[in-house]
C-alpha cells in the first residue's frame, strides 16, 4: 500500500473495532474509504476484483471471511448475501474487532437481513477535510469561535492571526511573505 494521509476519523474506527464485532464503513465514492479501511485491515478481499470473487462469496462465505483480522470486505453490497453470513461469523467468534465492511451502500430493507445491531458500527466516512488534505494552515478553530467565555466570535475565531503566514497587501488579496 501507498503511503497513507491519516483521516481525523481513524482514532473512531480503531476505538470502535476495539468495542464491536466489525465496522461498517460508509460513504460516497471515492471519499476514501477502501483506502482507510485498508490502513485498518489485517487482511483483505475485494468483491470489485473479479466476478469468481463475488460467486465463492455467494456460494461458500465462510471462504471469503477467512484471513487475519481486522478482515476488510470491500464493496460487500455487490454481494448482499455476505452481510448475514460477516453477522453470524461475529456471533461465532465472539470476538471485536473481526471485520471492516465498506461500500457506497447501506443494507437493504430485506425481511431476511438482520440490520446487525450490537454487532456492527456504522461509521460514515465523509470526503477529505482542508486540514487532511493539507489545504489549510490549521490556524482558525471553529469551536473557538464559538467557545464561551470569549466577548466576541472574532476574538476565539482569530487569536491566532499573529501566527499566520499570509498577509493582506495593498491590492487587498493575501500573499506569502518572502523569505
Amino acid at each position: 500500500m501507498s503511503m497513507y494521509s491519516g483521516r481525523l476519523i481513524d482514532r473512531k474506527i480503531s476505538k470502535k473495532l476495539k468495542s464491536t464485532g466489525g465496522i461498517l464503513l460508509k460513504g460516497a465514492r471515492y471519499c476514501g474509504k477502501t483506502t482507510t479501511a485498508m490502513f485498518h485491515a489485517a487482511s483483505s478481499v475485494r468483491f470489485d476484483e473479479s466476478e469468481q470473487i463475488r460467486e465463492q462469496a455467494s456460494l461458500m462465505p465462510h471462504i471469503v471471511l477467512q484471513g487475519e483480522t481486522p478482515r476488510l470486505i470491500d464493496e460487500w453490497q455487490l454481494v448482499p448475501s455476505i452481510w448475514n453470513a460477516v453477522r453470524y461469523e461475529i456471533d461465532q467468534r465472539a470476538a471485536k474487532g473481526q471485520f471492516i465492511l465498506t461500500g457506497s451502500a447501506t443494507p437493504s430493507d430485506d425481511i431476511s437481513a438482520h440490520t446487525g445491531a450490537g454487532r456492527f458500527a456504522r461509521i460514515t466516512l465523509r470526503t477529505m477535510s482542508l486540514a487532511e488534505s493539507g489545504d489549510s494552515t490549521k490556524m482558525v478553530n471553529l469551536l473557538d469561535c464559538f467557545r464561551k467565555g470569549t466577548q466576541n466570535w472574532t476574538e476565539g475565531c482569530f487569536r491566532h492571526t499573529h501566527h499566520c503566514r499570509n498577509t493582506q497587501g495593498q491590492d487587498g488579496q493575501y500573499h506569502r511573505p518572502t523569505q
